[in-house]
């Protein structure tokens, strides 16, 4: 069962390769739905600073009936974080917010600040927010530490400079949005990749092509979406407070063919929406 396999990152911590992601669920809400999902047997629960409920999600982990030591919780750092003190007070407070005395990963969650998406120059800021990172690695307050959104040069910045390579990269990973080259850089550097979005923010369900696939394998499109990201080797964090939808999400041990696997790679499908309006999905 896909809740009790795991990938080894690159400083020998284990991570669930099948997580809950948290955004878009109200605080208010959060603990509930992270109570669902541990109920359920989830094992890796992912936030961020920016999603503003941090609070609910660490009462989540507190109160999931789980011990602490055998869940995986993600939190990343606000975007417009771009120096040493300010990432050291955020780190701080993320701790705080969750009511934990560390968290297993944490990112940086864009090279940029959001309102400048793949803009100006932020190389030296990034640098810097890294170097906070390392200390609370080193510290023991942060298992494992990574980055989120960045490309090739944004990740070649830090590795020049580095005491600790990013373990991990989250990126925007789905059957229409396949970043082909970034995902064999990430692998070639040991940078396991966890893919946020596996369903497309919902926009995948209205492909006729990716229905009757999921048809033939007798699994709904969610299912194939989230088998799909598997099958490239990364962390798949479908997200929902849904306790039903977590239980089918979690039901994805089957196969895709590799010529279906080749048929996934090769779709573009990049249209968001209503949601285009999110840095991530502008197609910058």
């Amino acid at each position: 069962m896909i809740l009790n396999e795991a990938y080894t990152l690159a400083n020998g911590v284990s991570i669930p390769k099948l997580g809950l992601g948290t955004w878009f669920i109200d605080d208010d809400r959060a603990a509930q739905a992270v109570r669902d999902a541990v109920g359920l047997g989830y094992r890796n629960i992912d936030t961020a600073q920016a999603y503003g409920n941090e609070r609910g999600v660490g009462e989540g982990v507190r109160t999931g009936g789980t011990a602490r030591d055998g869940l995986f919780v993600s939190t990343k750092l606000a975007a417009e974080i771009k120096d040493y003190d300010r990432a050291v007070a955020a780190i701080d407070g993320s701790l705080e917010a969750l009511g934990l005395e560390y968290v297993d990963l944490v990112l940086i969650h864009s090279p940029q600040p959001w309102a400048d998406f793949r803009g100006g120059d932020y190389a030296e800021g990034n640098r810097e927010a890294w170097r906070a990172l390392e200390d609370a690695h080193a510290a023991g307050t942060v298992r494992s530490i990574g980055v989120s959104n960045f490309q090739r040069r944004d990740i070649e910045n830090l590795l020049a400079s580095c005491t600790v390579k990013p373990h991990v990269n989250q990126l925007l990973v789905h059957a229409g949005n396949t970043p082909a080259e970034l995902l064999a850089y990430c692998e070639g550097e040991d940078i396991l990749v966890e893919a946020y979005s596996p369903i497309a923010h919902g926009e995948i369900l209205k492909n006729p092509d990716v229905g009757a696939m999921a048809e033939r394998y007798r699994v709904t499109v969610p299912q194939l979406c989230i088998r799909y990201t598997l099958q490239l080797g990364t962390v798949s964090l479908p997200k929902t407070a849904n306790p039903e939808h977590m239980r089918s999400n979690a039901e994805v041990d089957f196969t895709i063919s590799d010529e279906d696997m080749d048929a996934l790679r090769d779709l573009d499908a990049r249209d968001y929406g209503e949601h285009s309006m999110f840095p991530v999905y502008s197609g910058r």
